[in-house]
């Protein structure tokens, strides 16, 4: 009888999609939030309340307030400081795109600074360099969780009486100097979308100085309305539709309590990519590795940079060989000043030249806690056989 042999690609087909990432949402979160949807209240109510109260709790006692995204924050941030028509902004081209949106979006210009090469967070160095009369704020990106350094940060904002808002959505659970970001600083932005560390499917919420900030914020998230007593309502000022709803709150309150336990085994993973990327030479290969940063960083991301033009294929195809044998992968991020929009407004090619590097050749690859080492071993045998053979 002939010996059985398995086709390579059956091999594949049998293996399940490893995705880029994975919310991990337990049965008793589940089980809160069709007791929510059993209550009849499922818009905003006592769950966000009580998911503000958490997350206070948790950032040291400062105020608090829940949004239905991590974008919306940081525009009402900027509202709150008065931000508008004639001001400028600085932050990094090297993020999601509504980092810089909402800079726009209140009537104020964007000014981009360059990124650090090591750390692929906005180069303090440059920053001074950057400032105007004009200047009103900062806006910080940490780029897949590893935060900037505060005190560099704060001391030019403070010398320069700039104010900073913390575009913090992906360093939920990170730390600087053992204090976790969002316990201290200025505003602080957090987003709590599917992919962050912790989710609340959509929605985010904004860290704040006073109770005085907080309560403006709660103008801003719905149409400025202002309630006294059973039938008062007044409106001071203009107003969006931001509110988080407590189907969201629920699974919000649900993952808190496993933000530690999230980010530890993210951890443990990174640190296995770091030994099999050593162990199969990465640096030879011309793949480059973050920063190894197991004290500050919860680790939102798992990022190489592809050899770039010492390769014969573009990222791309890269990412297509990975779906091939059954792998997601990611782009985080296009570099904002290159996109149509803000072209037209002046930016071009060669203006930021290390963060236009970064834009073209960083490969994210999966991470999320539920993933297996094996996974991780997966990732790497397919991502340098592909890179091997291309370079």
């Amino acid at each position: 009888m002939a010996a059985s042999v398995t086709h390579p690609q059956a091999s594949v087909a049998a293996l399940a999609f490893l995705p880029l990432t994975r919310p991990t949402i337990d049965e008793e979160t589940i089980a809160g939030v069709v007791q929510v949807l059993r209550s009849g209240w499922i818009t905003s109510g006592p769950q966000v309340k009580e998911f503000e109260a958490k997350l206070s709790a948790y950032f040291g006692g400062r105020p608090v307030r829940a949004f239905n995204s991590g974008t919306c924050t940081m525009e009402i941030a900027l509202r709150i400081l008065g931000i508008g028509p004639g001001d400028e902004v600085i932050t990094t081209p090297l993020t999601w795109v509504a980092t810089s949106n909402v800079i726009l979006e209140v009537g104020a210009r964007p000014v981009f600074v360059d990124i650090d090469p090591q750390t692929r967070n906005i180069d303090l160095n440059k920053i001074e360099a950057a400032i105007t009369s004009k200047t009103r704020a900062i806006i910080p990106v940490d780029l897949a969780g590893l935060p900037v350094d505060r005190d560099r940060l704060y001391e030019i904002a403070n010398r320069r009486k700039i104010r900073v808002i913390e575009d913090a959505a992906q360093s939920f659970g990170s730390s600087f100097k053992g204090k976790k970001i969002g316990s201290f600083g200025d505003f602080v932005s957090f987003s709590f979308h599917p992919n962050k560390n912790i989710t609340s499917i959509e929605g985010g919420c904004l860290v704040f100085n006073t109770e005085a900030e907080a309560k403006l914020a709660e103008q801003y998230r719905l149409q400025g309305v202002i309630r006294t007593g059973n039938d008062g309502m007044d409106v001071e000022r203009v107003g969006g539709k931001f509110n988080l709803t407590d189907v969201a709150a629920r699974v919000g309150i649900g993952q808190l309590p496993k933000i530690d336990e999230f980010n530890v085994k993210r951890a443990e993973l990174v640190k296995y990519y770091f030994e099999l990327f050593s162990q199969q030479e990465a640096k030879k290969l011309g793949l480059g590795l973050p920063l190894a940063n197991f004290t500050d960083t919860n680790w939102h991301m798992f990022q190489v940079m592809l050899p770039g033009t010492h390769m014969s294929i573009k990222r791309s195809d890269v990412m297509g060989k990975l779906t091939e044998v059954g792998i997601g992968s990611g782009v985080h991020y296009p570099v904002i000043h290159l996109f149509s929009l803000y072209r037209s407004l002046g930016w071009k090619e060669g203006d930021f030249p290390v963060a236009e590097n970064a834009g073209r050749n960083l490969l994210t690859l999966p991470l999320f806690p539920s993933m297996t080492r094996a996974d991780v071993e997966r990732v790497v045998k397919a991502l340098v056989a592909i890179v091997s053979a291309h370079i």
